[in-house]
């Protein structure tokens, strides 16, 4: 909208979900590479990440020098490795950002280039607290969803004014979160005036409609507070409705949860690079935004206390909402577009 004549080329992986998303986008210039990460020891594989990343880098160069951008943008992925270094290079300015609570491989390596270090909280480290480029500005997302509605979550879901906790494990799903909360379905009767919302996953919908009716042919009683949805279109309006959420610790999660100051009980994802999600959820949970089950003690039991804990404790909630809402960056893409102006006009 600041810039309506605004021209964006975008270089990413041949292989990700880049490759198909952003060539949908007739507005959007799609530079493709072939790269791949580092593994934080010496192997075979770090010899070929090498010679990729020089193929990489050499590739950028003509990419860089055809479409003559005026700021480079990364995201602190590896494939934004050689495209910032390139740029950084040919003395275009240039801006990474940090989506994690710590410094990924390819954040480490590029700080040193870079002109600006955008971070999406503030990280206490030394590097950090004694380098000026170092910024904390937030994820953009945050301010996609800084202006949620609760009402129009609560209309979407035909809840009324009725307390809302929301399962959530991604966008394709958690099966170990799904069947945990399955199990957990029949302690649901102990609060009639919450509504349950799990949302499955579109992969998982099906089975889970399937257990769930299993479990209701066992049950002497009817349970009518609980509801299921394959995907939510309405998410952010969803989550602004809602008084506690349980999910994953992905970057994007915790920048809508803390933009929202919604509550949360995180299950961290094991199976992530570097085990930055467990990082994340310890982060928000030493701020006081969070509980935290790590998923090998993931149970029924584990996660019902927890959250039988906070609604009897009304004043724990509000002050995990309190510390969410403190670290929350809503302006965070106007604060990053702001820098990005400022190291252009240099």
């Amino acid at each position: 909208k600041r810039y309506p004549n605004l021209k964006i080329a975008y270089i990413g992986s041949y292989d990700g979900l880049e490759a198909t998303i952003v060539q949908k986008e007739q507005d959007i210039i799609f530079f493709p590479l072939r790269v791949q990460g580092f593994k934080r020891k010496l192997s075979l594989h770090n010899f070929k990440s090498m010679w990729l990343f020089y193929l990489a880098v050499r590739k950028c160069k003509g990419f860089i020098r055809s479409f003559k951008p005026d700021v480079v943008i990364g995201t602190g992925g590896y494939v934004s490795g050689p495209a910032v270094f390139c740029a950084s290079r040919l003395k275009i300015p240039t801006l990474i950002h940090e989506q994690n609570t710590s410094l990924g491989l390819t954040t480490r390596f590029l700080a040193y280039f870079v002109d600006v270090v955008a971070l999406s909280f503030a990280i206490k480290l030394k590097k950090v607290l004694k380098n000026p480029k170092f910024i904390v500005t937030g994820n953009p997302r945050a301010s996609i969803v800084a202006n949620a509605s609760a009402k129009n979550g609560r209309d979407f879901l035909g809840v009324n004014n009725r307390e809302i906790v929301l399962f959530f494990g991604g966008s394709r799903g958690t099966k170990i979160i799904n069947d945990v909360v399955i199990a957990m379905m029949p302690k649901f009767k102990n609060y009639p005036l919450v509504d349950f919302v799990l949302v499955t996953g579109n992969i998982h919908f099906e089975n889970v409609k399937e257990s769930i009716k299993i479990l209701n042919s066992r049950l002497n009683f009817k349970i009518h507070n609980f509801h299921i949805y394959p995907y939510l279109d309405k998410m952010p309006d969803v989550l602004a409705a809602s008084s506690l959420v349980v999910c994953r610790a992905g970057a994007s999660t915790l920048a809508e949860l803390t933009a929202l100051g919604i509550p949360s009980i995180l299950i961290p994802s094991p199976y992530v690079t570097n085990n930055h999600q467990e990082v994340n959820a310890c982060f928000l949970k030493e701020k006081g935004a969070c509980e935290v089950i790590l998923e090998k003690d993931l149970t029924e039991e584990v996660l019902w206390k927890k959250i039988d804990g906070l609604f009897k404790s009304k004043s724990k909630l509000h002050e995990m909402k309190k510390s969410a809402l403190a670290l929350g960056k809503p302006f965070a893409v106007f604060d990053i577009l702001d820098k990005l102006e400022s190291i252009a006009l240099k």
